[in-house]
């Protein structure tokens, strides 16, 4: 405090001579010219008083608050130095008003963004802890129940080997689904680009998951016969693990007797959508914006009863960004939902499709 109380003195001290020194030349002159003090000549003395008084003040307080704003732009970063004007700092404050806001602003932001990104990370850790630790604790209960001298029995080593050997899958399916993502992420997954036939993909799909599906009694469907093919170009075998990610989930969360249906339509001249819509338990609106993010459960009980790793939408997202492409989601609780994705249209024909010509 003291250390300030001294520049301003140091102002005034400086700027208190100026004016008294001036004045003192002035008074010199008007004596040396030996004037008569007249009205006018009074007047004249005044106005020069005046004037100087005014000018010199002005500079002196312009360079004393300018310099000390400019020290506080310097040391805040953030702040650009290179809009403020020495006449600004007196004359008008808002740049710095208007600059100090902003900063305050992003700041604000900043913090707010940290703070969620910090929420996000600790369930993240909380999930990818419980996901590993269940089935790492499986395969540890069996090994030591066999260390104990279960093994000398054939029928429960067997059994038991058999358990450990599919917590062990299980924990192989989340590290390499995590492995995906990563790289993904990285762009160190290399994409093959092919065109083929999006329905012959998305029959074999079908196929594949058909028998899962009978379990829940659940109808795997086109929306209509497509007699053509629909071409598209991406890399195929990612392409199929989409849809594979996407029919399990609409299996996972559909309901018995339910219907997965998938339509193909025209978005725009080179661009296909791809929909895959279920009547299952839907999705509550608040879920629907973290729905793509790793672990994330829509049930939140620690039960887990629908199984997988919990990153199947996660790496479905990650694959389509990877296309330079958009999944959305539509979803009604209750009622069921949507996703779709788009895909670049092709009109090359893939080469087995080619029939050579007869000579």
């Amino acid at each position: 405090m003291a250390r300030n109380f001294k520049r301003s003195y140091r102002f005034a001290v400086r700027t208190s001579l100026f004016i008294s020194v001036f004045l003192s030349i002035l008074m010199g002159i008007f004596m040396f010219l030996q004037l008569e003090f007249t009205a006018t000549s009074i007047i004249l003395f005044t106005v020069l008083c005046y004037l100087f008084s005014f000018f010199i003040i002005q500079y002196r307080v312009e360079r004393f608050i300018y310099r000390r704003i400019k020290k506080i732009y310097d040391n805040v970063s953030l702040l650009d130095s290179t809009t403020l004007r020495p006449n600004q700092v007196t004359t008008d404050m808002s740049s710095l008003t208007r600059e100090v806001e902003k900063f305050a602003q992003d700041k604000k932001l900043e913090i707010e963004t940290l703070k969620i990104r910090e929420g996000y990370r600790k369930e993240f850790m909380g999930n990818v802890s419980h996901e590993l630790k269940t089935p790492l604790f499986t395969v540890q209960g069996y090994i030591l129940t066999l260390l104990d001298g279960a093994y000398k029995d054939k029928a429960v080593r067997k059994k038991y080997l058999q358990r450990a050997s599919k917590g062990v899958e299980r924990l192989i399916y989340i590290v390499r689904d995590l492995d995906m993502i990563t790289k993904l992420e990285i762009g160190d997954l290399h994409l093959h680009y092919e065109t083929f036939d999006i329905v012959e993909l998305i029959q074999a799909s079908f196929d594949l998951l058909e028998m899962k599906a009978s379990k829940k009694n659940i109808t795997l469907t086109f929306d209509m016969d497509y007699d053509d093919p629909v071409l598209v170009r991406a890399d195929k075998e990612r392409i199929q693990q989409v849809l594979t990610n996407l029919i399990v989930n609409s299996i996972k969360y559909g309901k018995n007797g339910g219907t997965t249906e998938i339509s193909i339509e025209n978005l725009i001249r080179n661009k296909v959508i791809v929909r895959v819509t279920d009547n299952g338990e839907g999705i509550e609106k608040e879920n629907i914006p973290r729905l793509f993010e790793r672990f994330y459960r829509v049930d939140k009980s620690g039960s887990r009863k629908e199984g997988g790793s919990g990153l199947g939408l996660s790496i479905v997202k990650h694959i389509l960004e990877a296309h330079g492409e958009k999944i959305y989601v539509e979803s009604v609780f209750g009622v069921g939902s949507e996703f779709s994705f788009t895909l670049e249209k092709s009109e090359k024909i893939p080469e087995e499709r080619v029939i050579p010509e007869i000579p």
